[in-house]
């Protein structure tokens, strides 16, 4: 008699896990993101502080609590190469809490004015993490060390590995700081599924979204929806799901010719590409 297959292999991908990053949609309105999270039966939301500020923390807060959505992350803080550093992360931290967001993603900043010494910078960032740990602790924010693709280690993030983050992560608790999982940052990096595994509980954050060529002038805007690129996205979501990583899954693009289309069928892409792709 043949065996029965198993739940996982016969139930369709669901959106329980998906996330819409505000940051796909650029310059859809706050509230016409939620509304249409809400239509679409969006369980996640991650946000971005400048937005968030333009409309107000407290509207922001109460606007999303209301529709039920939940904050899956607050982007961003870190770029501990600026002067102001600790004021500015001290702030994200208080902004995380009061949204809900579990998680507040760091970019770590690249290279001082006129520094070539990007061991000194690794080691800054270690340092500032330090410092900020036990406000983030009081908050119930997790800081999630974000790794950046190598070609942004010298004006974005000198943490440009899942090992670095890691490296640093582990001096603290797992439930104070984390590491982002970010396709577009770890695909290509031949270590990364042993770095995934290595990470287990101190993945924060899964955010998706694919690698197309050429990349356009500045390559900040290189990317494209899930399924149009060429990253095995469903090997990385196995591969953290693996790990121990049971947390919501972003979709986030930054890309002008995705920007340039309308926010709802943007959010409708992006979670056709989340099905078919990743889930």
């Amino acid at each position: 008699m043949r065996a029965p297959q198993s739940r996982a292999k016969t139930e369709p991908a669901s959106l329980a896990r998906f996330s819409f990053n505000q940051a796909t949609a650029q310059g859809w309105p706050l509230p016409e993101v939620v509304a249409g999270c809400v239509a679409a039966g969006v369980p996640g939301i991650g946000l971005w502080r400048e937005p968030v500020a333009e409309y107000g923390l407290a509207r922001s807060a109460k606007l999303v609590r209301d529709a039920g959505l939940a904050v899956t992350s607050l982007c961003r803080g870190g770029f501990f190469s600026a002067a102001d550093w600790r004021a500015e992360n001290l702030r994200a931290i208080d902004e995380a809490a009061a949204l809900g967001a579990p998680e507040l993603v760091l970019v770590s900043g690249g290279l001082p004015a006129g520094s070539r010494d990007i061991d000194g910078a690794r080691r800054r960032v270690g340092d500032a993490i330090g410092e900020l740990a036990p406000h983030a602790a009081a908050a119930g924010v997790r800081l999630a060390i974000e790794p950046l693709h190598p070609m942004f280690a010298a004006d974005r993030c000198v943490i440009a590995t899942l090992g670095q983050a890691l490296d640093i992560a582990e001096r603290f608790d797992p439930t104070v700081v984390g590491v982002v999982v970010d396709a577009y940052h770890v695909w290509w990096d031949d270590t990364v599924y042993a770095q995934i595994a290595r990470a287990a509980d101190r993945i924060a954050a899964f955010q998706v979204c694919d690698w197309v060529t050429p990349l356009p002038e500045g390559v900040l805007l290189g990317r494209a929806l899930p399924g149009e690129g060429c990253i095995e996205l469903r090997r990385l979501r196995e591969a953290v799901d693996a790990a121990g990583y049971v947390g919501p899954i972003e979709v986030e693009v930054f890309s002008a010719e995705v920007w340039a289309r309308p926010g709802a069928e943007v959010l409708d892409a992006a979670i056709a590409g989340y099905l078919r792709h990743v889930a």
